[in-house]
């Protein structure tokens, strides 16, 4: 049989309602992938490779069953990076009980803030994949539910893990857990999230740290966010940016935070039941709240305010009380969410 002969009769077989099933011309698909390949044409070749890509793929025409096998292709790659991630902390965690010398120390806490970086790429993936289901929930809410689970569950037990990795250098005294420090790693990035013209970026604390660092106001912050907004360029390609982007940004930073205050349980003062953390008399209460800067005044157009300013102070504008249980980071994320778009609605 001549190898154009072959060619046919694949295509023949293929357009066939039964061609898929069945062996073409009395031999096996194996028996004729095997002498395709040992013709050596590069013309011969190439079809079959074409073959096989066409029996891989899901059926044309049906979008649905496109989608589901592109997210799945992408749930795996997300779930072996996860993986490969949490080895990796692991690892840099189990080095503390070996390390010796303080050039391997210094070598080792090198280490830390790079694979931060490299964890923080990370997490802009995830929100970009979290974000890219959204348009799809109305039609397909049931299939990408458990993905979109997945995904924040991912993100949860990576920031912990990482929190863990952190306050371990700390203890070792390896780190620097005091932001007013310029070596500090008191935080780290754990993703950008973008919502029409703005960008969050979001911020997590190792430790509960103080509101201010020079000024007891009773406050501990626990999250940041910086929100940004971007020009109309910016809006339309930021998306495409994979949730990391350098976007010049219009007007200043907004900041928000995380903050937990412990205030006087009355109710337990009086002899009631309460649930909930208390030290005491005292009830731990969360809240999201926005920074606003009084000193330097942000409109003053004297360098030196800023120059001779150690440390900006700021009251803190409480929008929203979350309850006496920590949230978790992206629950967090979400609440602010939805007070930046209702604010953005209102504008």
């Amino acid at each position: 049989m001549s190898d154009i002969e072959v060619q046919v009769e694949v295509r023949v077989a293929s357009d066939s309602p039964s061609g898929q099933q069945e062996a073409v011309s009395g031999e096996t698909a194996s028996d004729i992938t095997g002498s395709l390949q040992h013709t050596g044409h590069p013309d011969v070749e190439e079809p079959l490779s074409l073959l096989a890509s066409v029996a891989l793929a899901p059926p044309r025409g049906d979008p649905a069953a496109c989608g589901r096998v592109e997210g799945s292709l992408q749930s795996m790659q997300l779930q072996l990076q996860f993986q490969s991630l949490m080895s990796e902390a692991a690892k840099l965690q189990d080095c503390l009980a070996n390390v010796q010398g303080q050039i391997e120390k210094d070598a080792l806490a090198a280490e830390v803030p790079s694979f931060l970086y490299t964890c923080q790429r990370y997490f802009n993936q995830l929100e970009s994949a979290a974000q890219s289901t959204v348009p799809q929930l109305g039609s397909q809410a049931f299939d990408i539910y458990p993905w979109c689970m997945q995904l924040l569950d991912f993100s949860q037990q990576l920031c912990d893990r990482l929190v863990q990795l952190v306050v371990a250098y700390a203890s070792y005294g390896l780190l620097c857990l005091d932001e007013t420090r310029p070596n500090s790693v008191s935080h780290f990035c754990i993703g950008q999230r973008q919502l029409g013209r703005l960008r969050l970026s979001t911020f997590l604390y190792c430790k509960p740290t103080p509101y201010l660092a020079r000024v007891n106001t009773g406050l501990y912050k626990r999250m940041r966010w910086n929100v940004d907004r971007l020009g109309d360029e910016q809006q339309q390609t930021g998306g495409e940016q994979g949730g990391e982007s350098e976007a010049e940004t219009v007007g200043d930073t907004e900041y928000y935070f995380l903050c937990y205050e412990d205030i006087p349980n009355e109710h337990r003062a009086a002899g009631g039941d309460c649930a909930g953390p208390f030290h005491d008399n005292m009830l731990r209460m969360w809240s999201i709240g926005q920074w606003v800067q009084m000193n330097p005044n942000l409109d003053t157009e004297d360098i030196y305010d800023w120059i001779l300013c150690e440390v900006p102070q700021a009251s803190y504008h409480r929008l929203r009380f979350l309850g006496s249980a920590e949230p978790s980071s992206c629950s967090a994320t979400d609440f602010l969410q939805q007070l930046l778009l209702s604010r953005q609605t209102k504008e």
